[in-house]
């Protein structure tokens, strides 16, 4: 079987379904580290032979080719096995969410149509059978490899974005590998520290797929700063990938603390998903090396991406890079036409493949406009064709008709010692049109203050007075979920009422 799904090195080969693949690295690493996860290190034997009870006992229970099967759980072992037991079947693996509320779940899984639900008892109650991942798998279920089996589409993910509606992406690559499957941040055989939930976009790309190229992945249960700093150190971590938040936790740590950790091994650190502040940026690239930090700027659908290193950034500070050969970023007015440099308007892509890569939505229309497709975000592109993101057009904030952008607040108010994260939205007011408001997350160490607009002064003072905020409230609560998503549609109607 290895020597038709992998190379001479060991990497796989394009066509080979990725179920297999997992079987093919078992193959060929045995008891190597696979899959490490809180105290546990699970070889790529181990992982593959569960993977195949598991697919064996979801045969069973009527699990078959091109079924979708909703996978929602904690990031833990059996998160991969079950993903690679519905590949070994032929199955659609759609991750949802396990922090969804039990309505958002259920109108998620509604969007799914799926043959089954694959997690906890948590996740019970959308209408769907559950097949309980804490139970015991029937007894003498065999743990050979599986015949190789596709599926088509490769899997279904639930979008990240912030306005609070269920939406399903379908990728339409099969599940065999293929370059839309490689990834040049992440080699065979990496060493991969994953911080964020596995049914996000890159967590799953980087920390679920990357079995299939032999390379240890080393999941935290759930993010903490400290901990990423001992297991980075600990297993000697080549890549990872992470969000801002992420990244602003582990920075604002004590100085003393995070220096004493060896940070070496890492070849790359990629971040995506959000705004990243500039001294939060700043701080990684002399912390490690400007080469080895790299952002991308891109979407689910890979309606396209922008990539941009440490080297590039320092000399265009904000920027989230230019499009890969062949590509095009295109920013239009509300009309459509494009824009000059400098310009703020919709960011659309314009690919080398053709619109769109034949994605599809459950939940939603796509924004495909002739050879151009977006997502919705704001953006300006300067003279050498390197994209600034402004926000998207839901989240701008209209103030006495000016816009404000809601991430350009944000990552001035979280340079405010003190402050761990922070969401900006419009509420109503009856003389401009709509206020400016923060909700700031506190670091644990610090108390509310007296006077808020006061204890975020020296973060506000770089922006005009228009965009400041003229309300803001404190919480100790997380005010980005663990994909570093904020909701802001979310958070302005529950303050509106």
């Amino acid at each position: 079987m290895t020597a038709d799904l992998l190379d001479e090195a060991g990497a796989p080969l394009t066509g080979a379904p990725l179920g297999a693949l997992l079987s093919a690295q078992a193959a060929r690493l045995g008891d190597a580290p696979a899959f490490t996860c809180g105290e546990s290190t699970l070889g790529f034997a181990e992982m593959d032979r569960a993977a195949n009870r598991i697919a064996r006992a979801l045969a069973a229970r009527g699990v078959g080719q091109d079924d979708t099967v909703v996978v929602s759980m904690t990031n833990r072992p059996a998160y991969a096995q079950v993903v690679y037991a519905l590949w070994k079947l032929g199955a659609v693996p759609c991750p949802i969410s396990h922090r969804l509320t039990p309505v958002e779940f259920s109108a998620a899984v509604a969007l799914a149509a799926p043959r089954l639900i694959v997690g906890t008892l948590a996740a019970s109650g959308a209408g769907v059978p559950l097949f309980d991942i804490d139970a015991a798998l029937p007894e003498g279920l065999d743990d050979t490899p599986l015949p190789p089996a596709v599926s088509t589409p490769g899997k279904i993910l639930a979008s990240g974005g912030s306005t609070g509606r269920p939406k399903l992406i379908v990728d339409p690559k099969a599940s065999v590998w293929g370059p839309d499957k490689a990834a040049p941040y992440r080699p065979p055989g990496s060493v991969i520290l994953i911080a964020g939930p596995l049914y996000h976009t890159a967590p799953f790309a980087f920390g679920i797929v990357a079995l299939s190229e032999g390379s240890h992945i080393v999941c935290m249960e759930r993010f903490d700063a400290l901990e990423w700093l001992i297991l980075a150190q600990r297993h000697g971590a080549t890549v990872t990938t992470m969000v801002p938040t992420m990244m602003s936790r582990i920075a604002k740590l004590d100085a003393a603390v995070s220096a004493a950790f060896d940070l070496s091994a890492f070849r790359v650190v990629m971040h995506s998903s959000a705004p990243c502040p500039a001294d939060i940026k700043r701080w990684w690239l002399n912390r490690l090396s400007p080469e080895v930090v790299v952002e991308v700027y891109g979407g689910t659908e890979r309606i396209g991406a922008t990539i941009i290193n440490g080297v590039e950034w320092l000399q265009r500070p904000g920027s989230v890079g230019r499009p890969p050969p062949g590509d095009a970023v295109v920013v239009v007015d509300e009309q459509g036409n494009p824009l000059p440099s400098g310009e703020i308007g919709e960011i659309l892509f314009r690919r080398a493949t053709g619109p769109g890569t034949g994605y599809r939505y459950i939940g939603a229309t796509s924004r495909i406009t002739g050879d151009l497709d977006g997502m919705g975000d704001m953006g300006w592109l300067d003279e050498e064709g390197y994209l600034y993101i402004a926000d998207r057009r839901t989240d701008m904030i209209l103030v006495g008709g000016i816009n404000v952008y809601p991430a350009e607040v944000e990552a001035a108010i979280e340079s405010v010692p003190g402050v761990l994260c922070a969401a900006v939205i419009g509420l109503p007011d009856g003389d401009m049109g709509n206020r400016v408001h923060a909700i700031v997350e506190l670091a644990a160490t610090v108390a509310v203050p007296a006077d808020g607009l006061c204890f975020v002064a020296s973060g506000l003072d770089m922006l005009a007075p228009f965009k400041r905020p003229r309300s803001i409230e404190f919480t100790y609560e997380r005010v980005r979920d663990d994909a570093g998503k904020v909701r802001r549609s979310a958070l302005r109607a529950s303050r509106i009422g």
